[in-house]
């Protein structure tokens, strides 16, 4: 029997960001899925604060040099890689100069909101999606940790939906305590648009809000996992009116083989 393949997509991953509820998560269970006897991809974005030296991170060249364009501008595509030695796990990091060379991760040093943040969060998910199908790697799961992997469900579901790739793959969004204050773009469902999405399936992007984005990454996910005990309330409240497969918030001690039994759930 073939093993089942899980894809990580993960905005935050311990050493290479600080302690968060979501940085541990991601750092520990794509290992635990490894020593399950699973086959794992991890992704997060190469943001300017992750020192590239300390990690050993080195570029995969036989990956990059692919351009995404992001209303109507060529972005270069850089995948570069570390390995976590101690979990034998390679992490990808998505990179690219003119968004994650600044010094810090969503905000600057004062505290303001990047005015790019909504193109940021396109490159990344696009850019996950495109390495993928360069290493020609179809994952069973695809599991999605914060708000700037929110695009990634409707891609996989409207975009690449035809992809053989991807045609099987089930897509698992956690939620989590990560939002913000601020509006993105008013051209962010514009921006969005590859051939497969139509305007009806942007509806919620037209008011790209935090709560707006995870409501859409509901809607075009298979499940949902809570990753914090306490979530926005708006998003909780949309959840639950979904109707879709929902794991409740699981303790740190047990959830790496709570998490995979319920893969095995969805996939069956």
């Amino acid at each position: 029997m073939e093993k089942v393949k899980v894809l990580y997509i993960a905005q935050e991953i311990l050493p290479y960001l600080p302690e968060s509820q979501m940085s541990t998560i991601c750092r520990y269970l794509p290992q635990g899925t490894q020593e399950s006897g699973r086959e794992i991809r991890t992704f997060m974005p190469r943001f300017g604060n992750i020192n590239e030296r300390r990690n050993q991170l080195h570029e995969v060249i036989r990956l990059s040099g692919m351009n995404l364009i992001i209303d109507d501008n060529d972005h270069p595509l850089i995948i570069k890689v570390a390995s976590i030695q101690q979990a034998r796990m390679q992490v990808y990091f998505i990179d690219n100069d003119d968004y994650f060379h600044r010094k810090f991760t969503i905000r600057d040093k004062s505290g303001k909101f990047y005015d790019d943040n909504d193109e940021r969060a396109i490159f990344f998910s696009r850019g996950v999606i495109e390495t993928v199908k360069k290493l020609g790697w179809a994952p069973d799961v695809v599991h999605c940790h914060g708000w700037m992997t929110s695009l990634v469900p409707i891609y996989i579901k409207k975009a690449f939906k035809d992809n053989p790739l991807f045609s099987d793959t089930k897509v698992i969004s956690s939620i989590y305590q990560d939002g913000f204050e601020e509006t993105l773009s008013k051209d962010f469902p514009k921006k969005i648009k590859l051939e497969g999405i139509t305007n009806k399936d942007l509806a919620l992007y037209q008011n790209p809000t935090y709560e707006n984005l995870m409501k859409a990454a509901i809607d075009y996910s298979d499940a949902l996992i809570l990753g914090d005990g306490n979530i926005n309330g708006d998003v909780n409240a949309y959840l639950k009116a979904s109707k879709k497969p929902v794991l409740d918030f699981q303790s740190m001690e047990n959830y790496i083989s709570v998490y995979n039994e319920f893969y095995d759930k969805i996939l069956s």
